[in-house]
């Protein structure tokens, strides 16, 4: 293909990705290095016939022309990633300082909001990605041994938590767990703990978030991993059973390392998804127990009093740089297979 046409071809592509991709990541990387501006009050002295008393009140024009002459806010440097709601350099250098236990320490620290909340959300990471993939490929090693009648159902309802809104189904959930609900109620029967509920518990809350996590992302992995099943090469299962192989051996030697291209696509998207985590903790209403990167930016949009759009954009800049450091392995190891199959 020509060069030129080939511009010409991706061309819309490329303008889409610097209009919704490109431009807005540099606008929030700008908004990033402001604050919102202080707030200016003036003194007003009301007068009745008891008497005269002054009162300090936000003088609202100033505050309006303020903001008109500078939208962005005061530029604050990288004063946003530094302050105790992320990075927090100076509690954690006074942390460190009072040569405490390890332990003491380390739980001084995820105390810290911003620290806090990305322990939940690396730990979400990394334990439903592998559980959700093998899941998956679970589910579609057994759905491609059943009769062919049976397959269609079987996919419909396996599919089920991928058609559920993720907002949706996690409400759903919590009414589920809720002392007056099923498995709230059953929970309690099981233990003999009248007050055990969901919000009470740290343990139990993350426990339901995991859970919930594996089974919401175990579908994409199902229909991936089942469509890479149809491409396996039957000649070369056959030959590894006329040669003694087992199921384990077959599932082992032939299959995985076919599907390890796929499986390599799955982590990669599942990883940004699961980094991003935020509608369970918020379907859950567990954001005393458990919050991530992504509800901290909805907290300073939403939860304060004022939107606290720096602070906001600070975390989500940290979170496409986790995003690009927990893909830059997966990325690295696929270039050089790339690479050694080109050599």
């Amino acid at each position: 293909m020509p060069h030129r046409t080939f511009l010409v071809f991706i061309a819309p592509s490329i303008l889409a990705m610097v209009l919704f991709i490109t431009l807005p990541i540099l606008s929030v990387i700008v908004q990033s290095l402001f604050v919102q501006h202080e707030a200016v009050l003036i003194t007003v002295e009301n007068c009745t016939p008891f008497g005269c008393e002054k009162e300090t009140r936000v003088d609202h024009a100033a505050m309006q022309a303020l903001r008109e002459e500078r939208p962005l806010g005061q530029f604050a440097g990288f004063a946003n990633y530094l302050n105790r709601n992320h990075l927090a350099v100076d509690e954690i250098g006074a942390i460190l300082s009072n040569n405490q236990g390890f332990g003491d320490t380390l739980s001084r620290i995820f105390n810290l909001p911003f620290y806090r909340a990305l322990s939940f959300t690396l730990l979400y990471c990394f334990v439903v990605t592998p559980l959700a993939m093998a899941l998956g490929f679970a589910v579609a090693l057994a759905v491609n041994t059943l009769p062919r009648l049976m397959k269609g159902p079987v996919i419909f309802f396996s599919l089920l938590p991928m058609i559920i809104t993720p907002l949706v189904g996690s409400l759903i959930l919590s009414w589920m767990f809720n002392p007056s609900g099923i498995l709230g109620a059953s929970l309690q029967s099981l233990t003999g703990d009248p007050g055990l509920s969901l919000r009470a518990s740290p343990i139990m809350t993350w426990i339901v978030l995991l859970v919930y996590g594996i089974w919401t992302n175990g579908p994409f992995s199902f229909v991936v991993f089942y469509a890479g099943l149809q491409t396996v090469p039957q000649d070369t299962m056959e030959s590894a059973r006329i040669d003694g192989a087992n199921r384990w051996e077959v599932t082992r030697f032939v299959i995985i390392p076919h599907l390890a291209p796929l499986a390599t696509f799955v982590a990669l998207v599942q990883l940004m998804d699961n980094f991003r985590v935020f509608e369970p903790i918020v379907g859950f209403s567990a954001e005393a127990n458990a919050t991530s990167l992504s509800w901290l930016v909805f907290n300073d949009l939403v939860g304060q009093d004022a939107q606290l759009f720096g602070s906001a954009a600070s975390t989500s800049v940290i979170t496409i740089a986790g995003v690009l450091i927990l893909l830059a392995p997966v990325l690295l190891r696929t270039w050089r297979d790339f690479n050694r199959k080109a050599a």
